[in-house]
């Protein structure tokens, strides 16, 4: 569950340096899954106290003690992952009173325990309670409750028993249904009023249940997006290298439209299993957008980008459809990029498209299917993926 922190992009847009340098009351704001819309509270500009978290029924305070008994006092084995914000431990409590159990029995939870090293953790744990306290949809991972005790600050969630969506070389269908799923997590945040802008849309982000469901999960960098007659929200820019768009790094103006040009690239990370950045690929290829944009607008040469072990998985008019979705969400101009409802219709027909397509193996080799030549690229592993089973 934790955020894959280590490449995380911190430079302070001169212009606005006062905007973001204090976590003011336009960080977090509670929305309500049912209306959809916002209601009103402030934060401290300088969180440090319980107070601050707003309140919910859905969730629960744990004792530092109930945490440490559920993870066993977070011995080593129980650790599922590690980010910039702490590890994540598998741990055990009862599924309807929520107390620590034996290892074994009772319902199975994810504890992220925050390091205690700066300010910045704090503020980022507080933003997470105070959205996915509030926030409840399919594809947002559940917060089942926190703890707030002396220094410890932890995090607990529900299991997700596949972790992140980098473990294995998943076929095309899961591809594209972790890939909807992830789009229709998004586009319930931007319907929200005020919008939500996640910030940190990334493929370690998107954590997959046992039926391989797609979730979004570290809502630590997210925000309200603009309101009113306002076009942005001016902010210090963060986020992780390779996933942040360009008017963003180059002005701080945050919108809903720089989540796309995030998905665009974890789109493409899923059509080509190739990393956002990779400094191990030979020269030209370190950038997955910089390297793809060239073939994603040849549709003779799209094959270049696939994933190779995907032959015969897929036919040419839904690898053009995925490539070229893609590449919308990649435009350079904000005002290009779909809004997430037309991404997830894109690939709700992607999916319609899929079932017209559907044959036996040898008729998809006969009848226009794509095939690959060369060797298959390695599926690679994010460098911190949030749970590691």
């Amino acid at each position: 569950m934790g955020a894959c922190c280590s490449n995380r992009i911190k430079a302070e847009t001169p212009s606005h340096t006062d905007v973001n340098s204090k976590y003011s009351s336009r960080d977090a704001k509670s929305l309500s899954s049912s209306s959809g819309k916002a209601s009103s509270f402030s934060l401290p500009q300088t969180p440090r106290s319980e107070g601050e978290i707003l309140q919910s029924s859905n969730i629960k305070n744990f004792s530092y003690s109930d945490l440490r008994t559920a993870t066993r006092n977070f011995r080593p084995d129980s650790v599922l992952g590690e980010g910039g914000f702490g590890s994540v431990f598998k741990g055990w409590v009862d599924e309807h009173s929520l107390a620590s159990t034996r290892p074994g029995t009772g319902m199975l939870i994810a504890v992220k325990r925050l390091n205690q090293e700066g300010f910045q953790g704090h503020k980022e744990w507080l933003t997470e309670i105070n959205y996915l306290g509030q926030l409840h949809h399919p594809n947002l991972v559940k917060l089942v409750g926190y703890c707030l005790e002396d220094d410890h600050r932890l995090l607990v969630y529900e299991f997700m028993p596949r972790g992140g969506s980098y473990f294995q070389p998943l076929s095309w269908s899961l591809r594209m249904k972790i890939a909807l799923g992830a789009a229709n997590g998004l586009a319930f945040l931007h319907s929200a009023e005020p919008k939500v802008i996640y910030r940190d849309f990334k493929a370690s982000n998107i954590l997959l249940d046992s039926n391989y469901n797609a979730k979004l999960s570290d809502f630590g960098l997210a925000r309200d997006g603009p309101t009113g007659d306002k076009s942005h929200v001016s902010t210090r820019v963060m986020g992780t290298y390779g996933y942040a768009a360009p008017e963003y790094l180059a002005t701080g103006h945050l919108t809903a439209k720089s989540d796309i040009y995030s998905f665009g690239v974890v789109l493409l990370e899923i059509l080509s299993g190739r990393r956002a950045i990779d400094k191990n690929r030979p020269t030209g290829e370190h950038n997955l957008v910089e390297w793809a944009k060239p073939y994603l607008t040849s549709k003779r040469r799209i094959f270049r980008v696939l994933d190779p072990r995907l032959e015969g998985q897929f036919s040419l008019p839904q690898a053009q459809k995925a490539a070229s979705l893609a590449l919308q969400c990649l435009s350079v101009e904000p005002k290009l990029r779909p809004d997430m409802d037309e991404v997830v219709k894109e690939l709700e027909q992607l999916q319609e498209l899929r079932n017209m397509h559907k044959r036996p193996q040898k008729e998809h080799q006969a009848k226009g299917h794509v095939h690959f030549k060369g060797r298959a690229t390695t599926y690679p592993r994010p460098s911190a993926s949030p749970l590691r089973i």
